[in-house]
């Protein structure tokens, strides 16, 4: 029988952790005994003709999960998890006595599959020795990798949105979507500077985009850009990034969204706006310049009924008609005004007043102390910085609502709202009618939108183009109209109107 000395050593020859031990194979063979059974790797002796396990330490029975002694007198081969992994066994070892590395699976007691990397050499002319090392946790690890790896592959392939990975602006990689975006074929791009693909217009603006999103531990960022096709044609894109490792080195991955087609749209609409706008201009003009003789006669008449042999019911006719056609003009001066506010051609002209005065003034100018109970409850020493003229239509807006929307007893309350810690005054108009259903808070700031409009623009003979306009010259303010309602209970407008204005001094009257 062979001494466990030069079984050992043998064995271990070639491992990590035994260096040459030629010297000392004869220095005691319960040391190597007690060597080869309380090593961490598996040793197992297995005869040369038959594979016939004749001696095994417990670190390979408890790799695969067998009691001391359960292995012993089996053959080796049949530990193989298929007959795949048995067969490339038995080719190499008929071919090679001395093996290091080969990777292979054994089959558990419970019969699940273990990786382990094998390394033999044949002690003589019966006998080979293995040496065993669990690398099951490994090489899950690396299959689960690739399996992911393939998994996102096919992901990016077949994917509708475009995905490229960039690194130092240099594109690595861009999916079949992209072709389809850009007319080019991958291996056209692939290497090639990102930034050349980018409109003309839009590439200053992108390299400052692509530094950004290059910088160390950038985030995901976002960014629209114009791109040119192969073709030559113009197509706009969202850009959605994020840092990834790529080949183990940080990179950039790119989602390319293709809104050439929504951009289109935005481009469409505004052009209709603008149409539109030019056209309510040009009819608005058109209305009111033969509304300004017509309201001049009808003043005159009514004015001096007896010099014109008017006679009294003809006077009242007359000035039923100077009422229509006083408020067709104010609808066309309401519609010029929301014109050149949507045009932003009006710019805000700011100067500090004190707050009751403006609503004081507004009382007075439109009669509502007569047509309502007011509360007032705004501080005597309250400066705000605006734009007076345009606040002015705005408390008339909400105020002309408040009276016309409730009904006797009209209530209206001006209160004024806000902490030290607040960035706006808040100033709100409540009142007592009919209320607004909460699906028409948005709406009612649309232009020519009422909360009934079937109902309420008939009787109160009105087209819903005051809140719009007054939401319109909040937000030039850099502050907002927003509204609480409840039906037949009544409903409060809140101005929100930034404390502090920038560029204060320079718009300043």
């Amino acid at each position: 029988m062979v001494l466990f000395s030069e079984i050992y050593l043998k064995i271990t020859r070639d491992s990590n952790f035994v260096v040459n031990m030629a010297g000392r194979k004869r220095t005691g063979e319960a040391r190597y005994r007690t060597m080869f059974q309380n090593s961490h790797h598996g040793i197992l002796f297995f005869d040369k003709t038959d594979f016939t396990i004749w001696q095994i330490n417990d670190a390979f029975s408890s790799l695969l999960h067998y009691q001391p002694g359960e292995l012993n007198e089996k053959k080796f081969t049949s530990l193989f998890y298929n007959e795949e992994e048995k067969s490339r066994f038995l080719t190499l070892i008929g071919q090679h006595s001395e093996t290091l590395g080969f990777e292979t699976r054994f089959e558990t007691k419970e019969g699940n599959e273990c990786w382990v990397d094998l390394s033999w050499n044949a002690l003589d002319g019966t006998t080979y020795s293995c040496m065993v090392t669990d690398i099951n946790v490994r090489k899950i690890s690396e299959l689960a990798v690739n399996d992911e790896l393939v998994h996102c592959h096919q992901l990016t392939q077949n994917s509708q949105i475009s995905i490229l990975i960039v690194k130092h602006r240099k594109i690595l990689y861009a999916n079949p979507a992209f072709s389809v975006f850009s007319g080019y074929l991958p291996k056209e791009i692939t290497g090639n500077d990102f930034l050349t693909l980018v409109y003309a217009a839009d590439q200053q603006e992108f390299k400052i985009f692509l530094i950004r999103i290059s910088e160390e531990n950038h985030k995901a960022d976002r960014g629209e850009f114009r791109f040119m096709t192969k073709s030559g044609d113009k197509r706009m894109a969202l850009l959605l990034t994020n840092p990834i490792i790529h080949a183990g080195e940080p990179a950039t991955l790119v989602n390319l969204v293709d809104i050439s087609d929504k951009q289109q749209l935005e481009d469409k609409i505004q052009l209709d706006n603008e149409r539109r706008r030019g056209i309510i201009i040009t009819v608005a003009h058109e209305l009111r310049t033969p509304l300004q003789p017509i309201l001049g006669y009808l003043n005159l008449l009514v004015q001096d009924p007896a010099g014109f042999g008017i006679p009294e019911p003809a006077k009242k006719i007359l000035e039923r008609c100077l009422v229509s056609v006083e408020r067709e003009r104010q609808i066309i001066n309401q519609m010029l005004e929301l014109s050149v506010l949507e045009s932003g051609r009006l710019h805000i002209s700011y100067s500090k007043f004190p707050l009751l005065t403006l609503v004081k003034s507004v009382l007075d100018t439109g009669g509502y102390v007569s047509k309502a109970d007011i509360m007032l409850d705004i501080p005597d020493s309250l400066i705000i910085t605006a734009d007076m003229d345009r606040l002015f239509g705005v408390f008339d807006a909400l105020l002309s609502n408040a009276v016309n929307f409730s009904k006797p007893p009209r209530e209206i309350s001006i209160f004024y709202r806000s902490g030290i810690d607040d960035t706006c005054h808040q100033i709100s108009v409540r009142d007592n009618g009919a209320g607004i259903s909460e699906s028409a808070f948005s709406s009612i700031f649309e232009p020519f939108q009422l909360a009934d409009a079937a109902q309420l623009s008939r009787r109160y003979d009105r087209i819903g183009l005051s809140l719009s306009i007054a939401k319109k010259i909040m937000q030039m303010h850099g502050g907002d109209i927003t509204v609480a309602s409840t039906l037949n209970a009544g409903s409060t407008f809140t101005l929100h109107l930034p404390k502090i204005v920038k560029n204060t001094l320079e718009n300043t009257r």
